[in-house]
């Protein structure tokens, strides 16, 4: 275990829908460099995963977005997965959240259709970035300079395609969000 995340607090931000595994191996990734990882969701109790078309786990939530403050969170990690970010962007205080998040200056992980959350929130605007092939028209129409590559950063903002991109993704968020706040993005 790595002590490259040691105090830090990261919040992982889902609902029911959430691609399975990219919620479980990003979460894993900053646990095992040390941080404290924290499920915040529009609703209480359990979330539903999904495995692409299959219902995969449950998982439990730690707490609501509504009730969470930046200023408790070190890093922020969006998951994808369809139903998941689609959920998130129609509740104004997941998208709050994103938005103050974003303007902390604190790193973001953002990984498939999570990009979805960051474009209602209004905060993709001259970010370089990727996703999901279908988002990817949604963030250019946002402001975005769109790429199709495994992982992306700009500015503490760490995203990813797909799935299959999440070594490259879970080791690139480990080092930015060990770097912390970079400075405020405008």
């Amino acid at each position: 275990m790595s002590s490259a995340l040691q105090n830090k607090t990261v919040a992982i931000l889902a609902t029911d829908g959430f691609e399975q595994v990219e919620l479980t191996e990003p979460k894993k990734a900053v646990e095992q460099a040390g941080a404290t990882t924290r499920l915040l969701s529009i609703k209480a109790g359990e979330i539903q995963g999904m495995n692409h078309d299959k219902p995969g786990d449950k998982l439990k939530v730690d707490g609501l977005v509504s009730d969470a403050n930046v200023d408790d969170f070190d890093a922020l990690i969006l998951p994808g997965g369809v139903a998941n970010p689609d959920r998130l962007r129609m509740d104004e205080s997941a998208v709050a959240f994103v938005r103050d998040f974003y303007r902390s200056g604190k790193p973001i992980g953002v990984i498939c259709h999570g990009p979805w959350v960051m474009i209602e929130a209004d905060v993709v605007r001259g970010r370089r970035m990727t996703a999901w092939p279908s988002v990817r028209t949604d963030l250019r129409n946002a402001g975005a300079e769109v790429v199709d590559e495994e992982v992306v950063t700009d500015k503490g903002i760490v995203s990813s395609r797909k799935p299959e991109d999440l070594p490259a993704f879970c080791k690139k968020i480990v080092e930015e969000f060990a770097e912390g706040r970079h400075a405020p993005r405008t």
